[in-house]
């Protein structure tokens, strides 16, 4: 017989399991959007003055999450291109130490 007013197990994992989909979906918007404005940001200054060199983007990792969601996150900064390879290396780093 199944308790009325709270979920089970399985629907409380799956409900976690879809808002943590949801969460890592729309961050992944999030980059993009950034990524896309900092290039056009980076392009208009080009084009009106001499080129400057960007600061390098420290990557904030989520309190509470656990270290394969940070780890995850890292990656895809870095497959977005809004990590280079050595900010990548230098966080993943400080990550597992």
């Amino acid at each position: 017989m199944r308790r009325a007013g709270r979920p089970g197990l399985i629907g409380t994992m799956a409900r976690t399991a879809v808002i943590s989909g949801t969460a890592q979906a729309v961050s992944g918007n999030v980059a993009r959007g950034q990524h896309a404005r900092w290039e056009a940001d980076a392009q208009g200054q080009q084009s009106q003055a001499a080129p400057q060199a960007a600061a390098p983007v420290a990557p904030v990792a989520p309190a509470g999450d656990d270290l394969m969601a940070q780890l995850t996150q890292l990656a895809q900064m870095h497959a977005a291109g809004i990590l280079t390879e050595a900010e990548f290396a230098a966080a993943k780093a400080t990550l597992l130490s």
